[in-house]
């Protein structure tokens, strides 16, 4: 497949009174054309900052992008200038925010702020953006779109300004759409209507999904791959099928088994992930996970393992990691 995105060694810190905080740390990863990827962790986790970086979206201060690379298409997105960004922006990718009611103006009409973007990127006069503003709400699935395109936010639901979000996102033909956990604020049944109108659409333009999740059920129903996050870095990577049925990392396996499964008998109890994620001003060079692991040995301490490959496509990054393959079953 054509590879699209490609992240190599991404570091983001953020300075604060507190100290550094080494919000992604070193995370390399890829994304093919038509694929959806998932980014999987606990909040604080770096999922978000990772993916705002792809954009160059991490407020400076007190955030810093430190290094890396992130090449979309071949190029580089952190070594082209302010203006060649804010072209891929909203037209090369697009973006759906975690919470769409601060996302969207709430001072602007529906109509101006889809219409904004292609006139923007576009370049369509307002007889076009208008005609295109009513298709893309009819295409996310709003009745009456000429009506909604003078409604402000506040006249809409909680799903329906999610919906608005996705047309924006959809409005220049993207070959790239990042969802910062785009059902976090919706009730179940909306959440599965956003999520799965996301997948159609996405399917059905060819458009390249990132979703930014910490709901393992979203992953296993719509994620192609999956990448694991913990304290700013990925300790396991791969297909969404390996992940589930063979967990590599203990962080992944203690993820699984406190979701709720209905393969699992009644009353059976989930084993939640005992104590808290890190303090990332005071990481050190062992595992930022090893407090909270059974698997945990004395190397752990001293030595962070990198990702290493633990099967076609999959790789772990535990000391551990052929310790779990012994009881697979997550």
């Amino acid at each position: 497949m054509t590879r699209l995105l490609e992240i190599e060694d991404l570091r983001v810190q953020f300075f604060t009174s507190e100290g550094i905080v080494r919000a992604v740390d070193g995370i390399t990863y890829h994304v093919d054309a038509g694929e959806t990827v998932a980014i999987v962790g606990e909040s604080g986790s770096g999922k978000s900052v990772s993916a705002l970086s792809i954009l160059r979206l991490v407020p400076d201060p007190p955030g810093k992008i430190m290094g890396g690379k992130v090449k979309f298409n071949g190029e580089d997105l952190l070594q082209i200038d302010d203006i060649a960004i804010r072209r891929v922006r909203g037209r090369d990718i697009g973006m759906v925010f975690q919470e769409p009611m601060t996302s969207l103006n709430p001072v602007l009409s529906i109509g101006r702020q889809l219409t904004e973007t292609l006139e923007q990127h576009l370049s369509s006069n307002k007889v076009e953006a208008h005609a295109r503003a009513i298709e893309l709400l009819g295409l996310v699935g709003i009745s009456e779109p000429e009506r909604r395109l003078k409604q402000y936010p506040h006249h809409l639901s909680g799903g329906m300004r999610q919906r608005v979000m996705i047309a924006m996102s959809l409005a220049c033909n993207p070959k790239l759409i990042i969802a910062d956990e785009p059902t976090t604020a919706l009730d179940v049944t909306i959440q599965a209507q956003i999520l799965e109108l996301m997948k159609d659409l996405t399917r059905h333009m060819g458009v390249a999904l990132i979703i930014i999740t910490h709901n393992l059920g979203v992953v296993a129903r719509y994620a192609d791959r999956v990448n694991v996050m913990y304290a700013g870095r990925i300790v396991e990577s791969g297909v969404a099928e390996d992940i589930y049925h063979r967990p590599r990392h203990p962080y992944t396996r203690g993820l699984l088994r406190s979701v709720p499964r209905l393969d699992q008998p009644r009353g059976e109890r989930l084993e939640p992930i005992f104590g808290q994620p890190p303090d990332m001003t005071q990481l050190d060079d062992g595992c930022a996970f090893r407090p909270r692991c059974p698997f945990a040995v004395g190397r752990c301490e001293h030595e962070r393992p990198d990702l290493e490959a633990v099967g076609p496509g999959h790789e772990s990054a535990c000391w551990q990691r052929d310790e779990l393959d012994k009881g697979v079953a997550a």
